[in-house]
């Protein structure tokens, strides 16, 4: 996606160098952290560098791959296990955390000798943020044809480009129709507490050009009263298998509000995100 023109994953991998957009400087700074270790990596998803449940995925899958190529050969099954345990207790709430880490731990486990398995490694966390990014355009190709001309839509916290590797998953739908002409409107949340809605959602629009405006939490309800909003589009932290939606707080409110004023209500998400174990 663009940033002031040029193109931007929001995670991704140089050498054995972690880099990521830093989210908690947005909107007012823009800038790349580079995270050298695996220890590095961890501490930037606990301290909310990066967020969204795909962008965490990622991070924790190229986080996996530092380990591996950080680890001793005479050590090297049980480093891999303690990155593991130390990835898992960062955001325990994003499935597509332990996602990325169960697809890590296939990879490496599946190696004949750590030097395949550094090599795997680095290659599975590659291709998982490519499999996060291609999601995440086909969720909005998905999207796009729900949304007529014009369409207002009102989404929650943040669920776009840097939420996942490229693209997002709710305001997908809303970049595809946008780049088609459709010309669609977002209503952004402001989100409390973290303020990801107006800080992220609301830069996000910005720089691609889509017309959105920023509101109060508080002001969601009144939106639905006058008819002024066409249908939500939310992400999801994790979808249970029977398909109860966990997302960030808030996304309760605008579903109940949808159901009472009959408004369609979407959740985008890719297959990484469904829990079948819960």
């Amino acid at each position: 996606m663009r940033v002031q023109g040029q193109s931007y994953r929001s995670v991704w991998l140089e050498g054995s160098v972690v880099r990521m957009i830093d989210q908690r400087l947005l909107p007012h700074e823009f800038a790349i952290l580079n995270c050298p270790t695996s220890c590095d990596t961890a501490q930037a998803i606990k301290a909310m560098a990066v967020r969204g449940a795909g962008a965490i995925g990622v991070a924790a899958g190229f986080g996996m791959a530092q380990a591996a190529l950080g680890a001793p050969d005479a050590s090297f099954a049980a480093s891999i296990e303690d990155a593991a345990r130390m990835f898992r207790a960062t955001r325990p709430t994003a499935r597509d955390l332990f996602y990325a880490i169960e697809r890590l731990e296939t990879a490496i486990r599946q190696a004949s000798d750590s030097a395949t398995a550094r090599r795997q490694a680095v290659e599975t966390a590659t291709r998982l943020a490519d499999e996060n990014a291609a999601a995440g355009e086909r969720i909005g190709l998905v999207g796009e044809p729900l949304l007529r001309e014009g369409a207002r839509v009102m989404t929650q916290c943040n669920a776009g480009w840097l939420a996942f590797a490229d693209w997002g998953s709710a305001l997908s739908p809303i970049y595809q129709a946008h780049r088609l002409g459709k010309r669609p409107f977002v209503y952004v949340p402001e989100t409390r507490p973290r303020g990801q809605g107006a800080k992220l959602t609301a830069w996000e629009l910005s720089e691609e050009g889509v017309p959105h405006t920023l509101i109060a939490d508080t002001a969601c309800g009144s939106f639905f009263q006058r008819g002024e909003v066409d249908c939500v589009i939310v992400g999801a932290d994790r979808i249970a298998a029977n398909g109860d939606v966990a997302n960030k707080i808030g996304t309760y409110t605008l579903a109940l509000l949808a159901r009472h004023h009959h408004v369609p209500f979407y959740v985008a998400a890719p297959r990484s995100t469904f829990d079948l174990a819960t």
